[in-house]
C-alpha cells in the first residue's frame, strides 16, 4: 500500500443470473462496513468461474472479507449428498472463493469470513457442512425469521460459548456474548487446521480460526456487519480485522519503499 492510501480490502461478490443478463452483486452493508468499521477501501471480487487469479489478488490486497449470501456452497465441494435446493448454489462464487481462501491464508493476507464465508473457509480446507441444521434432533432453528420486520431479522438470537484461550477469546473476551442468527447450514466435519472458536447452545459451530495461519484468519457464522453501528463482540471482530489489515498494509509499504531505494 502506498503511504497515505487506505488499505485495499477485497469483498467477495455473488453471481446472480436473470433471464437476460448475469449480475455481480454485493449487498451494500458489506461494502460500507469496510469503510466505517475497518477503515479500508473496498473493492469487489467478482464471482467468475474463469479469469480470477487468486495469486494476483493476494499480492495486491491488504485484506479479504468473505460476505454472506442467500446461496450455499455446492455439496460436490465437500462430498455431501445432493442438495434439495440446487438453484440456491453459486458455482461461480465457489470457483473463486475456495481457491482464494487457501491462497490468502498461505500468503498471510488477513481474511474474515461472515456466514457463508465461515463455511467457505471450512470447506476450503477439506471440511464439510450440515445442509439443514433445523432437521437435526436437538438443534435450534438458526434460520432467518421471515415473519418479522426487517430489523427484527438481525435481532440477537442466542448466546455463544467462546473457546478459552482462542483467537476470539483474545479479541472479545469470554463474554457473555449474544449474536444474531440467519443461516440454515453450518459446519459439520472440521477442515484440516480449522479450530473451533465458539459454539451455540446446541453445539453448532459459530466461529473458527485457521491454526498456524501466518496472518489473521477468522470466520464467524453470524452477521456482525448489521445492525450498525456495530457494538460488543461485533465491533471487536472488525477492530481485530482492521488492525491486521493495517499491519499488513504497513508491511507492504515498507517493502515497497525499501525496494525503491
Amino acid at each position: 500500500m502506498t503511504e497515505g492510501l487506505l488499505p485495499l480490502i477485497g469483498v467477495t461478490a455473488c453471481r446472480v443470473k436473470t433471464e437476460e443478463h448475469a449480475y455481480q452483486r454485493v449487498t451494500e452493508k458489506y461494502v460500507t462496513v469496510v469503510v466505517e468499521e475497518v477503515g479500508g477501501c473496498p473493492v469487489m471480487i467478482p464471482a467468475l468461474e474463469v479469469g480470477i487469479d487468486p495469486r494476483v489478488l493476494v499480492h495486491r490486497l491488504d485484506g479479504i472479507l468473505l460476505t454472506g449470501s442467500p446461496s450455499n456452497i455446492d455439496p460436490q465441494h465437500y462430498q455431501g449428498t445432493p442438495s434439495q435446493n440446487p438453484d440456491e448454489h453459486d458455482l461461480a462464487r465457489d470457483a473463486v472463493t475456495l481457491s482464494l481462501i487457501r491462497a490468502a491464508v498461505a500468503a498471510g493476507v488477513p481474511i474474515l469470513g461472515l456466514c457463508r464465508g465461515i463455511q467457505e473457509m471450512n470447506v476450503a480446507f477439506g471440511g464439510s457442512l450440515v445442509q439443514r441444521i433445523h432437521d437435526d434432533t436437538g438443534k435450534l432453528d438458526h434460520r432467518m425469521r421471515r415473519d418479522v420486520p426487517f430489523d427484527w431479522k438481525y435481532r440477537k438470537a442466542h448466546p455463544i460459548a467462546v473457546t478459552p484461550g482462542g483467537v476470539l477469546d483474545r479479541i472479545a473476551g469470554p463474554g457473555p456474548h449474544m449474536i444474531n442468527s440467519l443461516h440454515g447450514q453450518g459446519i459439520d466435519r472440521l477442515g484440516a487446521g480449522v479450530r473451533v472458536e465458539a459454539t451455540a447452545p446446541d453445539g453448532v459451530v459459530e466461529a473458527i480460526s485457521i491454526a498456524d495461519a501466518p496472518g489473521f484468519a477468522l470466520g464467524v457464522q453470524w452477521h456482525p456487519e448489521w445492525p450498525r453501528p456495530c457494538q460488543g463482540i461485533d465491533r471487536s471482530v472488525f477492530q481485530a480485522f482492521a488492525a491486521a489489515v493495517r499491519s499488513r498494509a504497513a508491511g507492504a509499504a515498507s517493502v515497497s519503499a525499501a525496494a525503491a531505494e
